[in-house]
């Protein structure tokens, strides 16, 4: 590893912190964000990246199922989203959120990973049954479902409370939760971007309770629209504090905001120099994380290369069939083959590791071949509900 170099002097105290393994300050964090030396950033970054894990970078094979885009939050930020009756908006039936599943592991799929729309009609039942015959058909899967607004929402229509509506969760066969919907935890701007979900404290304290629960999370943050740089470092010092707490959370995903097709269209994209810096802060803010995740369905497989040496340990998984961030312009892939992902590490410097959603090493030896993705379209399909 090459020395650092340290062009603004502003970042020579907090190296020197980072450097001794101490905690990192709101202030340090605000200079982080605003220091045009980026490479230093990235550079510390990789120290504490490289003293966890190595040189080892961790994929997952999984597939994503979004059992529904209806959903009655209508927040400016999504693209993902529809009103019951518009163009595009669907919601599976049982049965087909059974076959998508059974071709995932097919796939050597060891998670499916759960999230949808806040749909009107459907019941806080119909989510409890697709768990259970997920876990029923695909035992061996984990099923990390429904994030921290899709519980809040579950416990308002059912008319329970979160506690008993995550034990619900658990009972039926959920294994942990996604991190989506944290976004930006302040007032300010969740009334801006997404007025009608969770508040960023309901956010925090469900994700509380679910680990409570003994259901682990992951946790988000999505970068690039109207936030302050204080009100990231705000965000990354809020979980911190959870996790000191609960030492529920598994990994963190850094968010870039993608515009296209949302209500807030005319914001220009984050860079792929916005990206690295995010993935860097956040290795260097939350020091009780063990992994920091750069999401190549967002970032771009170029960028997921790089991110490895500013911070990331983990590249995501597979995916297959992500629909929001497409929905929302994303020009990546819906699925790229666990042997592309070992040559986009590979091609890193880095030495790939299957990993399952706990970060345990899958050793595929021992496990059925993988079968050839294929593509299922999106079919609308009704449903009684």
């Amino acid at each position: 590893m090459a020395e650092l170099t340290i062009t603004d002097q502003r970042l020579a105290p907090i190296a020197k912190k980072v450097l001794a393994g101490e905690r990192l300050s709101m202030d340090d964090g605000i200079a982080l964000y605003r220091t045009p030396d980026l490479l230093a950033v990235g550079w510390l970054a990789n120290h504490v990246r490289e003293k966890l894990h190595g040189n080892i970078t961790y994929y997952n094979v999984n597939r994503h199922i979004n059992p529904t885009n209806v959903c009655v939050a209508h927040c400016k930020l999504c693209a993902f989203g529809r009103d019951p009756n518009a163009p595009g908006a669907y919601t599976f039936a049982l049965e087909e959120i059974y076959a998508r599943a059974a071709q995932g592991v097919r796939e050597g799929a060891t998670e499916f990973h759960i999230v949808g729309g806040l749909h009107p009609d459907l019941p806080f039942e119909y989510f409890l049954e697709m768990i259970r015959g997920l876990k029923q058909r695909c035992p061996s899967v984990h099923l990390k479902a429904f994030t921290m607004v899709e519980v809040g929402y579950f416990a308002r229509i059912a008319k329970l409370s979160i506690e008993e509506t995550l034990r619900q969760m658990k009972e039926a066969g959920v294994d942990s939760l996604p991190g989506g919907g944290a976004e930006i935890f302040h007032p300010r701007v969740r009334k801006i971007i997404c007025d009608h979900k969770v508040s960023g404290q309901m956010w925090l304290s469900i994700a509380r309770k679910a680990h409570q629960a003994g259901l682990r999370t992951n946790a988000t943050m999505l970068y690039g629209h109207v936030e302050t740089e204080e009100e990231r470092v705000d965000h990354l010092m809020k979980l911190r504090e959870l996790q000191d707490e609960t030492h529920g959370f598994v990994t963190f995903i850094p968010l870039a905001f993608h515009p296209d097709n949302t209500a807030l269209s005319h914001i220009p994209a984050a860079s792929g120099y916005t990206d690295l810096r995010n993935i860097a802060v956040a290795r260097l803010m939350l020091d009780n994380f063990d992994h920091i995740k750069a999401y190549w369905i967002m970032l771009s497989p170029a960028i997921a290369q790089i991110a490895q040496r500013f911070g990331a340990s983990d590249l995501d998984g597979t995916v297959a069939e992500e629909k929001i961030y497409h929905d929302a312009g994303a020009r990546t892939s819906e699925f790229t083959p666990r042997g592309e992902l070992e040559r986009l590490i590979r091609a890193a410097g880095r030495v790939p590791v299957e990993r399952d959603t706990a970060y345990n090493r899958v050793d595929r030896s021992k496990m059925p071949p993988i079968q050839p993705h294929q593509r299922t379209d999106l079919v609308s399909l009704s449903l009684n509900v």
